[in-house]
């Protein structure tokens, strides 16, 4: 693990032990008393002075019930703000920029994220490439506006029928297209209207709380050019390798050589292991890399969707399957469960850890959580991301409550975010170690 990420793994800890012991860190005497000193985060550099958070944590700020938290966190409101690994750009900033396109990504990181995230999937010529899911083009990019390419698409846009109640059908793949003929795409915001009798309605149905604006030149990257693009940013790492959406092997190209593309795409630009954490939902993906590539295997995040297991409950141990001790004994060192799966209500409604989070930290595993900023308004409780804490989630600064809960009772070293600035105000705020 790279000095950086101990760093931050120490902090978190630290933090983690000082509330458990009743102690608010944020007071304690050589911790950013008003956000202000100059020493408050080891290894900031005077290139952090340009980070810029933006106006969104200042909203959520204002935006919380009155207390201690909101109290230090107003007290921070000149910075200075610093990059950061516990801050990660989840596909880049995608609340206002398009995923996964350059533009999304150096947003994220002008706002601080030390980590940035690529989603790899492949073309058909089977070429490594930043979208979220291997059939997403349709409601992620202007494909269904280029005819030539729309034609290549696996299921061609059909539109609804409003007699008959049918929705619009289309199903558009990196798979269906060649590498060259990607990156003639634009990025746009991520939607699709069900609802649409034309392509042009399919295409216009950004969700009302994102915006356009930052939409009109989208651009698209290979994994190979995402690579550069974070070099160039200084940013560290993190891909995650997509489950297939066709039949592997696919002409050739099996689940195991895809998984070894992608470190390999790492090892031919020289980036050190210590700075790229791989992702997967497939646990085999991980032990591939564990056995087969394990200086980047030994930093692999198992991004865990048990949740869609009919009886999982995360609050009851006994139905982890895997278990927490056998995943770690299996070689994994990082979990990344979703938001609410980390957090429960007690009797006087706080918010608490889960017993799944307890029972991750008592197998010795390392934390990380998704997706901070990626539910809209929270009025009405928050939805999927909020749902274990719904009971007490009516406003938009609630979210920083929900991430001082996931730092200092639950101890996450990380958190991916649709706006990282939100998540670079608070670690600053917090003293968290500055990215190396």
């Amino acid at each position: 693990m790279n000095k950086g990420l101990v760093g931050l793994k120490h902090k978190v800890e630290e933090i983690y032990l000082r509330t458990r012991l009743g102690v608010t860190a944020i007071m304690v005497a050589g911790t950013l008393a008003g956000c202000g000193s100059e020493t408050q985060a080891l290894g900031s550099t005077d290139a952090d002075a340009q980070i810029q958070v933006g106006p969104r944590p200042y909203f959520l700020v204002a935006d919380m019930d009155d207390g201690d938290l909101k109290s230090q966190l107003e007290q921070c409101s000149e910075g200075p703000f610093y990059t950061t690994d516990f801050s990660i750009g989840h596909r880049g900033a995608p609340l206002q920029f398009p995923e996964h396109t350059r533009e999304s990504y150096v947003a994220a990181a002008r706002m601080g994220a030390g980590i940035l995230e690529c989603d790899v999937t492949f073309t058909q010529d089977k070429e490594l490439v930043c979208r979220h899911s291997q059939c997403d083009l349709h409601t992620t990019t202007n494909i269904l506006a280029v005819p030539e390419l729309a034609a290549k698409c696996s299921v061609p846009f059909t539109p609804a029928d409003p007699a008959s109640g049918a929705k619009a059908e289309v199903k558009c793949c990196t798979s269906d297209i060649t590498l060259a003929e990607f990156k003639t795409l634009k990025g746009k915001m991520d939607a699709g209207n069900p609802e649409a009798t034309t392509i042009e309605e399919y295409l216009d149905a950004t969700p009302n709380w994102r915006t356009d604006l930052y939409a009109s030149r989208g651009t698209l990257l290979s994994h190979k050019e995402s690579i550069a693009l974070f070099q160039s940013l200084g940013a560290k790492m993190t891909p995650e390798l997509k489950s297939p959406a066709v039949t592997m092997p696919f002409d050739g190209f099996s689940q195991q050589d895809y998984a070894r593309k992608l470190i390999q795409e790492y090892e031919d630009a020289g980036v050190p292991a210590d700075d790229v954490w791989a992702q997967s939902f497939n646990l085999a993906d991980v032990k591939y890399w564990l056995a087969n590539t394990p200086e980047f295997g030994k930093q692999a995040i198992y991004l865990d969707d048990r949740y869609s297991i009919d009886g999982f409950d995360p609050n009851n141990p006994v139905t982890f399957e895997p278990s927490m001790q056998q995943l770690a004994a299996d070689g994994v060192k990082i979990i990344a469960p979703p938001l609410w799966m980390l957090v429960t209500l007690d009797p006087d409604n706080q918010i608490v850890p889960s017993e799944y989070a307890k029972s991750a930290k008592a197998a010795g595993l390392d934390i990380i959580t998704w997706t901070l900023e990626r539910s809209g308004p929270l009025v009405t409780g928050g939805g999927w991301y909020y749902q274990s804490v719904t009971e007490v989630t009516n406003n938009d600064g609630d979210a920083l409550a929900l991430l001082d809960v996931l730092v200092k009772e639950v101890g996450v070293i990380g958190v991916f975010s649709d706006w990282p600035g939100t998540v670079t105000y608070y670690a600053s705020c917090m003293g968290m170690p500055a990215s190396r």
